[in-house]
This record gives structure tokens, sequence and C-alpha cells, in this order.
């Protein structure tokens, strides 16, 4: 045992500031890279927004070169060939014309299922201890407006005996929608038939005794233990299949998600052309103000200027960064353009397989660089909006030994379920036949994954009454 000194020559890759700040805004989306550009307005001073510029005064806007920054000491910059270089404008305000209306006064909250069922609990003929019980019943619906807690959980929470929660319960499955606070599907249903003039008829008997066959569409075996014509359980049935199974749909879902293109794919002529999308995002510059500082050193002490340096220092990796961001964006969308011109043309059907190696190989990145770009990207094509990673697709073998994406198969799967007759529909079985007919080498268990992916019904479940 020993303590000695060895000199190790390695090589290992160092993550600085600059590259770290690139790769975040990479793999930012529209909006996030809005929201973060707005941050470093407000956190760094030397930082503004510019107004919008003729090309000249763009050039003389323009960030300094590599040779003029360098990275290891701030110190070390050129700060009086870039300040000099730069134009001293202070930012215009804008004209009446450009300021956006206010519209917050104009927007409104969409009325939720517990706002309806209370507004009606208010209006109605409820004792004070009744509204109690009504509001935590009201409280415990999901989103479909189904009663998803027990009467003793809402008895002991009101401090009540379950009678009364009981009988409260069944008054406001009478609100607006009708079936509303039922505790599961063949209760709601059971409920709506009292409001369509279905009570003591085919139809109820149907719901309380043979929901299981209903659900199986097993109308055979209804018809057979209920002593009727097969004629009759279809009409029963037809009735029952336009009853509302989720009385709460009207109220619940997500609110729209609005998506805002990073860029859009232009025909011009006969070639392809990827234009970024801006709009909205704010331009930065330097502070002309924060110039003048350092170009004048009798006017700053030298804890003062080494702040700004290191502001402008930000900055500058800032607004290098974001024009990095967009060319490799540019590069990327172009090769994808370069190997999806049929799909632009023709539609999805005619969308070819695809992989990150592809087009990191053509335009000389890395895969998990183009990786970055494509998350949550979308453009705006001749087809209609994508996600830059739609064009990124696996592949099914052709008969004939080409390649077709399964995005295509999808489509195709899709028409056929649609064209199928609704009285027999097409096993997967039978559709991975009719796929192999069309030169497409597919199995069937493939075909089941794909229908699943859809959220289409296996041919039990699409099978309908005519």
């Amino acid at each position: 045992m020993e303590l000695k000194q060895t000199l190790k020559l390695s090589q290992q890759l160092v993550m600085t500031p600059q590259l770290q700040l690139a790769i975040k805004l990479l793999q930012l989306n529209r909006l996030e890279l809005s929201d973060s550009l707005n941050q470093e307005l407000q956190e760094n001073p030397v930082l503004e927004e510019a107004p919008e510029l003729s090309e000249q005064e763009e050039k003389q806007e323009a960030t300094p070169s590599e040779s003029e920054v360098r990275e290891d000491d701030p110190k070390e910059w050129d700060y009086e060939r870039y300040l000099g270089d730069s134009q001293e404008s202070s930012p215009t305000l804008p004209s009446f014309r450009e300021v956006r209306p206010f519209y917050k006064s104009d927007l409104t909250r969409k009325t939720s299922l517990a706002d309806h069922l209370l507004w009606q609990l208010r209006l109605s003929n409820f004792s004070r201890e009744e509204q109690e019980v009504g509001a935590l019943i009201i409280s415990n619906l999901d989103e479909d407006g189904y009663l998803r807690a027990t009467l003793e959980e809402i008895a002991e929470g009101a401090r009540c005996e379950q009678p009364l929660v009981l009988q409260v319960l069944k008054r406001i499955q009478e609100f607006d929608p009708v079936g509303v606070a039922s505790r599961d599907l063949k209760e709601c249903l059971f409920i709506q038939t009292k409001y369509l003039g279905a009570a003591g008829s085919l139809v109820r008997k149907i719901i309380e005794g043979h929901f299981k066959n209903l659900e199986n569409k097993n109308y055979r075996e209804i018809s057979r233990d209920l002593s009727v014509s097969l004629e009759e359980v279809f009409r029963a049935a037809k009735l029952i299949s336009q009853m509302e199974p989720k009385p709460g749909r009207v109220f619940g879902g997500e609110e729209p998600r609005y998506i805002t293109p990073d860029l859009e794919i232009l025909k011009v002529g006969e070639e392809y052309v990827v234009v970024m999308n801006s709009d909205g995002l704010p331009k930065l510059r330097i502070n002309s103000f924060y110039r003048r500082l350092l170009k004048d050193k009798s006017k700053t002490a030298k804890p003062e200027r080494e702040y700004i340096q290191n502001k402008l220092q930000s900055a500058i990796w800032l607004i290098k960064s974001i024009n990095q961001r967009e060319n490799t964006i540019r590069k990327v969308a172009e090769s994808i353009v370069k190997f999806q011109k049929d799909f632009l043309d023709k539609g999805v059907s005619y969308l070819r397989p695809l992989v990150l190696r592809d087009v990191a190989a053509d335009i000389g990145m890395h895969e998990s660089t183009v990786s970055r770009v494509t998350r949550n990207k979308y453009a705006h094509t001749p087809q209609g909006i994508y996600e830059l990673r739609f064009f990124f697709t696996s592949g099914l073998n052709l008969f004939d030994g080409n390649l077709i994406a399964s995005e295509s198969v999808k489509t195709k799967l899709m028409r056929v379920i649609a064209e199928e007759d609704p009285r027999k529909p097409y096993s997967d079985q039978q559709l991975a036949r009719i796929l192999k007919d069309s030169n497409i080498n597919i199995a069937r268990r493939t075909v089941t994954k794909y229908r699943e992916m859809l959220r289409i019904l296996p041919s039990s479940k699409r099978k309908r009454i005519l």
C-alpha cells in the first residue's frame, strides 16, 4: 500500500451551459417556448422584445459570430465590437391599431353537471336536511352522472338514516338529465323507461331479466324466454339502444385542446416549402440602454459591469439557441417532406414507413436530436395538422416484397369496417383475409391489435339491428 501520483489522459463529453440551453429549448413545444421566452424577458434586464424591423435593421441587429463569443471567459468577449455594430435604438410603442382588445369580460365558465343539479335542488321542495343530503349525493357523482358512493357512506357523512338518503336519491334521479345519480347502467336505463312511457312493457322486462343477453345481442334467447316474436325483441332492443347510458355526458368531457402548428408545409409549384410559424413568439434583442452602459466604462463600476456582462452572455446564448432550434426543426421537417412526399400529395394511404434513423442519417444528426425535435411539434400540411411523430411509423410486409406503413393499414382497416354489412360484421379473421387479398401480409392478432388501438368494437358488438 502506497500513495503515488499518476498522470492519466482521457476524453469525456462536457455539457456546456450553452449546449444545455440549446437542448432544453429544442424539446419545448411552441406554447412552452413562448412561456420560457416571456420568463427570460422578465428575469434578464438586458433582453427586450424587439418591434417589427426592416430587412436592413435585422442585419444590424444580428447576433455576434462564434469567434466573437468565447464561452470559457466572458471577460474575453469582444464587447466593443459587438456593441459598436449594434443599432442603438429604443423600442417603439405600438400604435393604437396594434393594441389587442381586452376580451376577459366576455369569457364565461361552462356549466358543470354538479352546478346544474344543485340549481334544481335549490328550486325543488326539499327540507334543509334533505338539501344537505342531496348536495352530498351530487358531490359523489362521477363525470358520467353515476353515484359512486354507497347509501351507507352518504348516510354516515350526512349523519342521517339510510331511508332518508334513499328517498332523496329517488327524487334526484328524476332531475334533468333523466337517469342521473343511478348506481349502475341497469338502473339508469330502468329509470328512463318510465319517461319514455315503456313502464311494464317488453323493454322493461328485457332490462330487468335479460340484460346480459341484451348486451351480447342474444335476441333469440330473449324471444324464447319471454315468448314473444323476434321482431318485437328487435324493436325493444332498438328503443333501448336510443337511451342515454351516460346521463352526465353532455356536461362532462375535457375542454377542447387548440393546437397552433409550429410550422407549415406549403406546396409552391411542384415542390414543398417549410415555413416556420413565429406568430406570437417574442423576438428578442439586446436592450440599447445596457449597450450604452457597457460602451461607456466611466459610468459603471466593476461589479455592475460584471453583472451586465453575465446577463449579456445569457442573452446571447438564448438568442443563438433559439436560432439554432429553428434551423434544426426546419432541417428535420424538410427531410420528412423528402420522405413523405406521396403522403402530402395523396393522403394517409400513401404514408411510407419511416424511422428516426432515416431522417438522422439524411440530415447528419443524432437520432436523439431528431426525437427531441419531433416531440410535441405540429405541422400544418395539405392533408391537415399532424404531429411530427405521426410521420414516423413502422411498416408491414407486402406479398410483393415492399413495405406499407402501419398507419396506412389502419386507415384501410377502418374503411373495410365502415363498408361492411352491419347485420353480418366481419370477424378479425375475415378482416385479415380481406387485407391479405389487398396484398398486405398481416396476421389476425395484428388486426385485433390495430382494431383495439382504433377503439373499434369486436364483430359481436358491432352487429346492428335494421
